[in-house]
């Protein structure tokens, strides 16, 4: 049985040609990536301790080796975070993140009050939206993203069928929920919420949750019913650990997004920019 850490490393492999690492493509293949005798060289490893990494047999490698790995496949800053959370997942080793708290502090609410009229909310993990600017509401209310009485972001996703509309990059934002959930606590919440999208989802969530790949990063296209298509960049700021929340703010990615979301009538026309 394979290991997240496994899974990674064998899929960025895969996707990884020759001539990305500096190897001539050679005879036909019978598959585009590395082969595992390709990486190990690069790697400085043998071949059967690369097989063992992949296929879970070998669930603590040093960070020597993982770090050599990571320089193998010229994986990029994201990339090389994400394996390294996968080495201390594998290996029993990652501290268990706190259960998520549905209550937002006093002064993270003020935080948000500052952020007025800009983009901002409240999650967690799961996708739970606790706290919301007015101009998150705007956003994201005409989309039915707040219409649940207890509004979850990764549900939304993956089943209303508003979603797809709502996301013109859909396949990229469920990766991203699937991925932030499978990275939740272990808890009785957790394995509710997995039962249920798996249920309702099927394989669209299921294959995604048990990937562990690192999703697509980049500017976020939503689709406004009023201001038509909107490019945001989304920062992630990480609350206190034992909180587990996270404050997600949004600004237009361009000079057009700004025009757009100034034309629905927000407060100001001082909405937040990102400067390019």
């Amino acid at each position: 049985m394979g290991t997240p850490l496994g899974d990674f490393i064998r899929s960025r492999r895969d996707a990884t040609a020759p001539a990305q690492v500096g190897l001539p493509d050679g005879e036909r293949r019978r598959a585009p990536g590395l082969r595992r005798t390709e990486l190990a060289t690069l790697a400085g490893i043998s071949v059967e301790y690369l097989t063992r990494i992949e296929q879970g047999r070998d669930r603590r490698p040093s960070v020597p080796v993982v770090n050599a790995i990571a320089d193998a496949l010229r994986l990029d800053t994201g990339e090389r975070e994400h394996i390294r959370y996968l080495t201390k997942e594998s290996s029993g080793e990652c501290v268990a993140p706190a259960a998520p708290s549905t209550e937002v502090r006093p002064a993270v609410r003020a935080v948000l009050a500052q952020l007025e009229p800009g983009i901002a909310v409240v999650t967690n993990r799961l996708g739970d939206m606790l706290a919301y600017t007015s101009g998150f509401d705007r956003l994201a209310r005409p989309l039915g993203v707040l219409d649940a009485p207890a509004p979850n972001l990764t549900s939304f996703v993956f089943t209303d069928e508003r979603a797809r509309d709502a996301f013109p990059d859909w396949d990229r934002i469920a990766d991203e929920r699937a991925l932030a959930m499978w990275r939740a606590p272990r808890t009785d919440r957790t394995a509710a919420l997995a039962a249920e999208l798996s249920a309702t989802a099927g394989d669209e969530f299921t294959r995604r949750y048990h990937r562990h790949d690192l999703p697509a990063q980049g500017t976020q296209r939503w689709q406004h019913p009023v201001a038509g298509e909107l490019r945001l960049d989304c920062e992630v700021l990480e609350l206190p650990a034992e909180e587990g929340q996270q404050l997600l703010v949004l600004v237009p990615a361009d000079e057009a997004t700004g025009a757009a979301l100034d034309r629905l009538h927000w407060d100001t026309a001082g909405t937040l920019r990102a400067v390019r």
